[in-house]
């Protein structure tokens, strides 16, 4: 009996510490989503922290063609091969833009399946850019 009874308060001792795992990983996943940021607010979040990556998701044509200042070049369909090299830091905040959308919504999406937690897709990628391009 005594041992029956240690062992029910061994797993009571237990359950409390296998519950706050299960919430971890449960934060973790639902804190992995892309958010749509307008350029406005963009700008001034790059304008506050420059350790913001500004990633351009476009064909390298493009991107010679006009880029935002500082962006970071990964095509969408480098991205799964190279994210883990270009962006080794999955809690940084990565700013994610194309030339019109559509591209920078894929690959926000994708960036989130690979577990980075802090992506913003920039609505309107570089046509709806309102500001300096180089």
């Amino acid at each position: 009996m005594k041992q029956i009874t240690k062992s029910i308060i061994t797993i009571c001792l237990f359950i409390p510490f296998l519950a706050c795992a299960q919430n971890k990983q449960q934060d973790k996943a639902t804190s992995a989503e892309y958010h749509k940021i307008s350029a406005v607010e963009a700008k001034k979040m790059l304008d506050e922290n420059s350790n913001i990556i500004l990633l351009d998701v476009r064909s390298e044509a493009e991107y010679k063609e006009k880029h935002i200042p500082k962006a970071t070049l990964l095509p969408l369909p480098e991205l799964e091969s190279k994210a883990a090299t270009v962006l080794p830091d999955k809690d940084a905040v990565i700013l994610v833009y194309c030339r019109s959308g559509v591209r920078s919504r894929n690959a926000s999406n994708q960036l989130v399946s690979m577990e980075y937690t802090k992506v913003y897709d920039i609505e309107g990628g570089i046509n709806g850019w309102p500001y300096e391009t180089e």
